[in-house]
């Protein structure tokens, strides 16, 4: 049994624009497949891990060079706290990364 699509989402494009659109869309109908695409970037994006996993590796590399910049040698304790910190935080770093991208702010 299907659920019936009783909502509308509308918007304004240019002559442009909408040829673009219409050209994405391909042979699927423009509005199944803009009802698909907004629907889709509702769902984490394989892109979104990458980033996270990016975000995490970009965080312990900083901290290691820093510590050894600054003659520090890190025990194997400090490096577990220091990923287990990179791998709580990567999540919610990359969701304010892509938050700041999207505002056109710098990332």
């Amino acid at each position: 049994m299907s659920t019936r699509r009783a909502r509308s989402i509308t918007a304004k494009v240019t002559e442009e624009e909408y040829v673009r659109l219409v050209e994405r869309a391909g042979a699927q109908k423009i509005s199944t497949w803009a009802r698909e695409t907004l629907l889709s970037a509702l769902e984490p994006s394989g892109d979104h891990a990458v980033l996270a996993e990016v975000v995490a590796v970009r965080t312990i590399l900083v901290n290691v060079l820093f510590a050894v910049a600054n003659g520090q040698r890190l025990t194997a304790d400090q490096m577990r706290a220091l990923i287990d910190r990179a791998d709580h935080e990567k999540r919610n770093k990359a969701i304010e990364r892509l938050a700041t991208m999207a505002t056109g702010g710098a990332a």
